[in-house]
């Protein structure tokens, strides 16, 4: 039997982005939003299975956004 997948709690992931640097984040931005275009294209031709991987993906959109502000308020 597998062994069950360890979740990610929301401190870890707002953790990783705050060791990350500016240019890692804005790199990260834009893959997320392409990675949410393609969902959502797939999503209107009735391609996408999982539709809460959009909810998630916004998500992390807005929590790498979050992060960034914070970063950028600190200057």
């Amino acid at each position: 039997m597998a062994s069950p997948k360890k979740k990610t709690s929301h401190k870890d992931k707002i953790g990783a982005l705050r060791a990350m640097g500016m240019d890692e984040l804005i790199k990260k931005l834009m893959e997320s939003e392409d990675e949410l275009m393609r969902a959502r294209f797939k999503h209107a031709t009735a391609a996408l299975s999982d539709t809460a991987s959009l909810k998630t993906m916004r998500r992390e959109i807005a929590r790498i956004q979050t992060v960034m502000n914070e970063k950028l308020r600190r200057v």
